[in-house]
């Protein structure tokens, strides 16, 4: 796959493009989860497809959400979640979406 290091110590976040309201990263996960007490709440709704390998979401509430390739959910502004873990067997790829309410 294209520009994945052999070897992912940390998750990889490039940056595809952005402008004054919208961002488009890619994300490498391969074994990654958030930290076990961090909980990401942006500002900016996030839409984001899984491309390849697997992922579990949770939610604020505690309840999760397994992602497979070509599965994508919306995540608006101020939603509490996290990455509670994704495959170590192969990469995961992320294709996320950030852009302002």
């Amino acid at each position: 796959m294209a520009d994945i290091p052999a070897e992912l110590p940390n998750e990889l976040t490039q940056i595809l493009c952005s402008g004054a309201a919208v961002r488009i990263e890619r994300i490498v996960s391969c074994g990654h989860a958030s930290e076990a007490d961090f909980w990401y709440q942006q500002h900016e709704h996030e839409w984001v497809i899984l491309l390849s390998g697997g992922a579990i979401l949770q939610w604020g509430d505690g309840s999760e959400q397994a992602l497979a390739p070509g599965d994508y959910v919306f995540i608006p502004a101020g939603t509490r979640h996290r990455v509670a873990g994704t495959l170590a067997s192969e990469p995961s790829i992320w294709l996320a979406v950030f852009f302002t309410p």
